[in-house]
């Protein structure tokens, strides 16, 4: 078996290079790669004989193989070659070793010789496994820990351009349409909650940041398409009480907006008893507005010069259309119109406004706005006359 071995030895380099020259011809995908790569594929290679004739020499001792083997190509390696890839690779150099059996074993080793290195490539087989398995587990918890600091980053309202940052270090860049949603988080591990939600994201082809954050529950999810058709399956993923979904915006950098609105909507929920679960945080206008929310103060006051804009005839009509209890009728008599044009109008007013005055939660806001903006306007004439 010495001279066995000898021979094996020596092959060592002239075995790594038939063994790459066989992936060439069996691998499509390991031709594809580049040449650095490739050169560090031959030297794994070459070690993995190098310490095959180590262990055959003294076959009692575990063989090293994570430092001797695999510790001579970069970690990085590991980003571009699968653990299938490598077990392929493995089997065409065993395969290599195994056709040249009869040059390299000396008369009657021939069998010890085969059964050595179908032990060691178990062995290898099995190295290669456990350092897949350590990488995944090292990558996700760093990963979650990013995913961590980028919820966290979201709710405390940093710039838009260390989101960004963030959403790059974690594979966002290109998301497309990003969602907010906030609620109470579930009574269970957050590991357990963040696997759960993560599943369930996946499962509808969406990209899935989440955390619990104090006592809530905060998912950021993505997607080519408008993610909020998914929003009410994914609501199941929370606990008990009021869930609300932020604006969709377009990037990662903007999404802090979509997060401010959904937690400003998130603590004034519980004012709407009836409202839908999960709730959008532009239905929860009136609401947030009354808590002192700037945004939706800007948002509201938007709403009634859009409708100052349709005309004074269109404004004039909501008003007395919400001063008469919703009545047709009454509408029409106050200001001298036939009921249809009352509808006319009140159509015209939720294609500008984007609220519909004839439901009683568009009717709500749209009260609420206008008495905003009466109040807006009161101030700024007090403040003139003082001025005066």
């Amino acid at each position: 078996m010495v001279t066995t071995l000898r021979r094996l030895e020596r092959s060592a380099g002239a075995l790594a290079t038939q063994s790459v020259s066989r992936m060439d011809e069996l691998l499509p995908w390991f031709r594809s790669m580049p040449a650095d790569r490739r050169s560090w594929v031959t030297l794994v290679a070459q070690a993995g004989v190098d310490s095959l004739v180590e262990w055959m020499r003294n076959r009692d001792v575990p063989p090293r193989l994570t430092g001797e083997v695999f510790g001579t190509a970069p970690r990085d390696l590991a980003r571009v070659v699968s653990l299938k890839q490598t077990v392929d690779l493995i089997r065409v150099v065993v395969g290599v070793v195994e056709s040249r059996i009869e040059s390299l074993a000396e008369p009657g080793t021939e069998s010890e010789l085969r059964e050595g290195i179908l032990r060691y490539s178990r062995e290898i087989a099995f190295a290669a496994a456990q350092i897949y398995a350590s990488y995944a587990e090292s990558r996700g918890a760093w990963d979650a820990r990013l995913e961590a600091l980028a919820i966290d980053s979201l709710l405390r309202g940093e710039t838009a351009q260390t989101l960004a940052s963030q959403a790059a270090a974690l594979g966002w860049s290109g998301a497309g349409q990003v969602l907010v949603m906030i609620g109470a988080a579930p009574a269970q591990d957050r590991e357990q909650v963040h696997g759960s939600v993560v599943r369930a994201g996946h499962r509808r082809g969406l990209k899935v940041l989440a955390g619990v954050h104090e006592q809530d529950l905060v998912m950021v999810l993505a997607s080519t398409e408008d993610p909020m058709q998914h929003a009410p399956a994914l609501a199941e993923q929370f606990g008990p009480g009021p869930v609300v979904c932020g604006p969709v915006v377009t990037s990662f950098g903007d999404v802090g907006g979509s997060a401010a609105a959904a937690q400003s909507a998130l603590a004034v929920a519980s004012a709407w008893p009836q409202a839908p679960r999960p709730v959008a945080a532009a239905d929860l206008l009136p609401e947030r507005a009354m808590a002192g929310d700037r945004l939706a103060l800007a948002e509201l006051t938007a709403m009634t010069v859009r409708l100052a804009e349709a005309g004074p005839v269109v404004l004039e009509t909501v008003r007395a259309y919400l001063s008469n209890g919703g009545s047709l009728e009454a509408t029409a008599r106050e200001v001298f119109v036939h009921p249809n044009t009352v509808r006319y109008r009140l159509r015209r007013a939720a294609q500008d406004s984007g609220i519909a005055p004839t439901t009683p939660r568009g009717a709500w806001t749209l009260q609420v706005a206008l008495t905003l903006a009466a109040l807006e306007s009161g101030r700024g004439a007090e403040h003139h006359r003082r001025a005066l």
